[in-house]
């Protein structure tokens, strides 16, 4: 930011004098260096095609367009959450280019940094801008648009478009791009999406990748009248949590839950007790990940017949963070690949009777006062991913 100089204003009968030194550029510019300040470059649509919106590719690729219609990727510029967020002071510019990543879709061109602070970017209008674009999100062209291709997994002469096979490109390392973002930015702002670095550091490295589970494979047609052959699913499959009512979403949540058998006839004096068995079956990186405000809830209850909630237990899965005055993990027990956790609801039973034993497991995105402060009214905080009720009798 240019500053006023030395100077003295001297008024001169009619006029004002400026006696002084000007302005000086207190404030060098520097240059972007990460690669998470960047934009991808401006994309030009491919010969053949009118533009690289979702939906002029969903005019051929009718499966593909309604599957991504349907996924979280697709509303990584529109969801309520991210908007709240990006509107804050504390929020810098760069957030944006995860959730909008193409140069395209965004509204200024940042060239540098004022004094290498990242809250002063230079900044230029985009004269192409394309605001349909933008509200797509994580669109089609973020993946498969690059100077004046598609770069795809299969070529064909048939397409009316320029057709790039690089599977590299397409491989996990674009995931990770943005889902391995680990950046403290000052005190009061981290951003910690560590995903990518939990499944190198997990046993499926080098074996599965995020495409293996996110993006499964199916056999279908690219095109409709196309031969059929493998296709990969768009809806990148993920934590199941919708980000609005009205939008369904896959999920896999990698767990494999057991629960401990119970005699359906218990003896009155006799203990109860039941063992919940979670084991990170399926998932490449911890349980849960990304966001660091995603929790897990296990609650075990035991109810006799016409009263009260007799016993409850309940455990919490996921990071615990302080965000001020300054952001600092408290603590974490996500749920490592392949490891197991026990979790138990024990009692004596000293009235006779039939009682039911519920079980209960939550994925949540954030916490209901959370969600409060941040004004998400009808917003979907969680999903059930089990729900089960044991019946016994004490006799």
């Amino acid at each position: 930011m240019q500053k006023w100089g030395l100077g003295i204003l001297v008024l001169a009968g009619v006029g004002l004098v400026w006696l002084g030194l000007g302005w000086s550029d207190r404030d060098p510019i520097s240059p972007l260096r990460e690669g998470y300040e960047m934009a991808i470059p401006y994309q030009l649509p491919p010969l053949g095609l009118a533009g690289i919106d979702a939906h002029t590719c969903g005019t051929c690729h009718r499966v593909q367009y309604e599957q991504w219609r349907h996924s979280t990727h697709a509303h990584a510029w529109t969801d309520p959450q991210f908007q709240v967020e990006i509107k804050k002071k504390s929020s810098p510019w760069l957030c944006i280019n995860c959730h909008i990543p193409l140069q395209n879709q965004q509204e200024f061109i940042v060239t540098g940094l004022r004094g290498g602070d990242i809250y002063q970017p230079v900044k230029q209008p985009n004269p192409t801008f394309n605001r349909k674009l933008q509200q797509e999100g994580i669109t089609c062209a973020v993946c498969h648009v690059r100077d004046g291709a598609i770069i795809g997994l299969n070529g064909s002469t048939l397409a009316p478009h320029k057709v790039v096979v690089d599977s590299l490109f397409l491989s996990e390392q674009l995931c990770i791009q943005c889902h391995d973002a680990h950046v403290s930015i000052n005190d009061l702002l981290v951003c910690t999406f560590e995903t990518g670095k939990e499944w190198r550091d997990g046993p499926y490295y080098g074996h599965k990748t995020c495409i293996n589970c996110h993006m499964t494979e199916s056999q279908g047609r690219i095109l409709p009248d196309y031969p059929i052959r493998k296709l990969h699913q768009h809806y990148f499959e993920g934590s199941g949590i919708p980000k609005f009512d009205s939008i369904p979403t896959k999920i896999k949540n990698g767990l494999s839950v057991r629960l401990s058998p119970l005699p359906q006839n218990i003896h009155i004096g006799d203990s109860l007790n039941l063992t919940l068995e979670l084991t990170n079956q399926y998932a490449g990186h911890r349980v849960p990940t990304g966001d660091p405000e995603r929790f897990i809830r296990v609650d075990l209850d035991l109810i006799q017949e016409r009263k009260d909630t007799l016993r409850h237990q309940s455990y919490r899965i996921g990071e615990k963070w302080q965000w001020y005055p300054k952001a600092i993990k408290m603590s974490d027990n996500n749920i490592h690949p392949l490891e197991t956790r026990f979790y138990h609801l024990n009692t004596r039973l000293t009235e006779t009777g039939v009682y039911s034993i519920t079980t209960r497991i939550t994925k949540h995105r954030m916490k209901n006062s959370t969600a409060q402060f941040h004004h998400l009214k009808k917003y979907p905080l969680y999903i059930t991913i089990w729900d089960s009720t044991q019946i016994i009798r004490v006799q």
